[in-house]
């Protein structure tokens, strides 16, 4: 005898979840997400402690300090996360807003208006933090949800989906809104990946082997999300103290996620002035710098950098650093090796900042600011589901909008066409 498959059994469940998910009224989506911040506040405990689990498993594993940072929770993360679910309440919701009208000359009333998308898989690594961010918006936006997390954090996946879903449950919300696959083998993603007839959207959240995986493999679409190999370009004009200190906090802050920077480009006028006073504060931080031929000129104890270095996305206390002649080459060399995600010019030159603004191919694009600032509650959206690398549907940190299609409402009064 044949027995359903996790996938197939929750696919089913999501799927007649999102046909009445997409008719429930704001306040009770509301509600439910009130409910559900109560739950993890008054849960906080338990959650941790499952963590706690998944932390221990992971050290034993070899996990590396960036990973485990990302797994980590603690009482200001569920904070974190509550504050984001309350956030997510206080916005507008998106479901049913008039995108525009139209009156054809026969008569025919046209409207545009905003739906869910319906039923949304989202594939995730070592992040549990991603489970609430993605229940709130997907609820929220009147999608149901299915999420897949990693095997390194199934206890706390596992905890909080509990404690959300129930909180759902109690508010009213259609019983399987939000559903957790708790099966971690590959081949369950992969199955996941082929559920057209459940799922109508998959967006993934991770490092660039989870994502190329996905959007390779996927027979659902998918949104591309995640990798950033970010940069920082100090152009000639800069206010130094200004560019060392943002520079500090692109990189170092939290160097684990996708919009820290990677890579640093030094205009080749202030690379002089510059470099010594950037390279003892980023040591002093313990990062490891590794530098093009004229950065090692500068400091010979700096690793000369590789090809690969200026494409990859570290996510760890490594920055590359190269000097370029001016603010096309900077454009050239981000273009080429970026990822698309975040890139920001130190400058007090208009001009320049207009340029670099206008000619780099990225989702978020800064000028005198830290790249760090590309994330959904940053941008006022309460929380993201993912920053999207792709330009098709969607791009940048994806709040509550960037989860909905549309649809034509047409009134007439007896026409047909000729």
């Amino acid at each position: 005898m044949m027995t359903t498959s996790e996938v197939t059994q929750k696919g089913q469940l999501a799927k007649q979840a999102a046909q009445k998910l997409a008719i429930t009224s704001t306040r009770v989506k509301n509600d439910a997400l009130t409910r559900m911040a109560d739950a993890l506040d008054k849960n906080a405990k338990a959650i941790i402690t499952a963590n706690s689990i998944d932390l221990e498993a992971g050290e034993k594993k070899g996990l590396s300090k960036a990973l485990l940072d990302r797994l980590s929770l603690d009482g200001k993360r569920i904070n974190g996360m509550i504050e984001g679910l309350n956030t997510v309440k206080a916005l507008s919701d998106p479901i049913g807003e008039v995108l525009s009208t139209t009156k054809r000359p026969n008569g025919l009333r046209i409207k545009k208006i905003r739906v869910p998308l319906g039923v949304i898989g989202i594939i995730y690594e070592a992040r549990p933090n991603v489970t609430v961010d993605s229940a709130a918006l997907c609820l929220k936006s009147g999608n149901a949800c299915i999420l897949r997390g990693g095997s390194d954090a199934i206890q706390s996946n596992i905890a909080i989906a509990k404690t959300i879903s129930e909180a759902a449950d109690q508010a009213g919300l259609p019983k399987n809104s939000i559903q957790l696959i708790e099966d971690t083998n590959r081949e369950t993603a992969e199955e996941l990946m082929k559920a057209r007839e459940y799922v109508d959207i998959l967006i993934p959240r991770g490092g660039r082997g989870l994502i190329q995986t996905v959007v390779q493999k996927s027979q659902v679409p998918t949104i591309e999300t995640g990798e950033g190999n970010c940069h920082a370009y100090v152009e000639k004009s800069a206010d130094l103290n200004k560019a060392i200190e943002i520079i500090i906090n692109a990189k170092c802050q939290r160097p684990s996620v996708c919009n820290a920077i990677e890579t640093v480009l030094i205009d080749h006028e202030v690379v002089a002035k510059l470099a010594l006073p950037l390279f003892k504060r980023l040591k002093e931080a313990g990062v490891e710098i590794r530098g093009d031929s004229e950065i090692k000129k500068i400091d010979d104890s700096i690793k000369l950098a590789t090809e690969e270095d200026w494409k990859t996305e570290f996510l760890s206390l490594t920055l590359a650093v190269k000097v370029v002649a001016g603010v096309d080459e900077a454009i050239a060399h981000i273009n080429k090796y970026g990822t698309h995600h975040s890139e920001t010019i130190l400058t007090k030159d208009k001009k320049a900042a207009a340029k670099f603004q206008a000619e780099i191919d990225s989702a978020a694009v800064y000028v005198n600011a830290s790249t760090r600032f590309t994330d959904g509650f940053e941008f006022g959206f309460g929380a993201e589901i993912g920053i999207s690398t792709q330009k098709l549907h969607a791009r940048g940190p994806m709040g509550l909008s960037e989860l909905t299609s549309y649809k034509y409402l047409i009134e007439g009064n007896g026409q047909i066409r000729d």
